[in-house]
């Protein structure tokens, strides 16, 4: 088993004849992933890389069938590509565009709630089972299939830390990135919860980076028992506040942290330091992992000790 996705997944790309949407969707064939066409409006009827086209997502998931989308449209259009998607009756809408106005994303998140309609991003690299199917951006090659699930907010840092895991001889059960913008779809709570009921994941690496307060609410939640074993890193341990470090969502406030509209965005004692979110990780019962390069052995030694 996997988590949110697997070989019976098939998959539309939004944004299909562009240049991000050709070049990814190539990969995601070669990769074995059971991509069945995708959307351009004004190129609906025709082919591209041997798939068809289609203007709407209606169409296309009338004619395909499709369960999942994947999202390459630029970021003033993409919340509507979100909730076409949704509006269509796909069940999970991975959003790969970064850039997206934060209104526009609190906007579709909410509406996306009373569909049903599960959203991993934006601003993330996607998910993939090894093996089985990749719905992203993410290097195939350096996964492979096992049974350490992993979730950051860190594109970049997912690619390492899947590296190191392969390296030291631990597969993936499944891979994916929550995206690094303030505000996202799925958070590390839902990750975590899946990764409990996946029988084929045996722990869990959480990968986390400063700003808002999804580490913190990680930590409230494991705290509450969880029945596998949670690896953590926080990247950002020397963020000068008030500093945006790489992602828009990973900034220490220098008083406060602002309160977005969502479920899970809850205050942060801490302010969004590094610090904070370690000491309640740690505190959790998480393995907090203090060098990035430590990741893939810290994991192989406590897992096959």
């Amino acid at each position: 088993m996997s988590i949110l996705a697997g070989s019976a997944t098939r998959v539309l790309v939004q944004g299909f004849t562009g240049r991000e949407g050709t070049f990814h969707a190539q990969r995601m064939i070669e990769y074995g992933t059971r991509v069945v066409g995708g959307t351009s409006p004004g190129k609906g009827g025709s082919r591209h890389l041997g798939l068809p086209v289609f203007d709407t997502m209606a169409e296309a998931l009338t004619a395909t069938g499709a369960t999942a989308s994947v999202v390459f449209v630029p970021p003033l259009r993409a919340a509507g590509a979100v909730r076409e998607a949704a509006e269509a009756g796909i069940g999970l809408v991975v959003c790969i565009t970064e850039g997206i106005p934060v209104l526009d994303v609190i906007e579709v998140k909410a509406w996306l709630a009373a569909k049903g309609t599960l959203l991993i991003g934006p601003n993330t690299p996607g998910i993939i089972v090894p093996g089985e199917t990749k719905i992203g951006i993410m290097p195939g090659s350096i996964h492979r299939p096992g049974t350490v699930g992993l979730v950051s907010r860190s594109g970049t840092l997912t690619y390492e830390a899947v590296h190191q895991l392969t390296a030291a001889g631990l597969g993936q059960s499944t891979a994916m990135g929550i995206g690094g913008d303030p505000v996202i779809g799925l958070d590390f709570i839902d990750c975590l919860a899946a990764f409990r009921d996946d029988p084929r994941t045996e722990a869990v690496v959480l990968i986390g980076e400063i700003g808002g307060s999804a580490e913190e609410d990680a930590a409230d939640y494991l705290r509450s028992g969880y029945p596998k074993p949670v690896f953590a890193y926080v990247a950002g341990r020397t963020a000068p506040p008030g500093k945006r470090m790489g992602h828009a969502g990973a900034i220490i406030e220098a008083a406060g942290v602002t309160r977005l509209p969502g479920p899970r965005q809850t205050n942060s004692a801490g302010n969004g330091i590094a610090a904070a979110k370690i000491a309640a990780l740690r505190e959790a019962g998480a393995m907090v992992i203090d060098s990035p390069a430590a990741i893939g052995e810290t994991v192989r030694r406590r897992l096959r000790c």
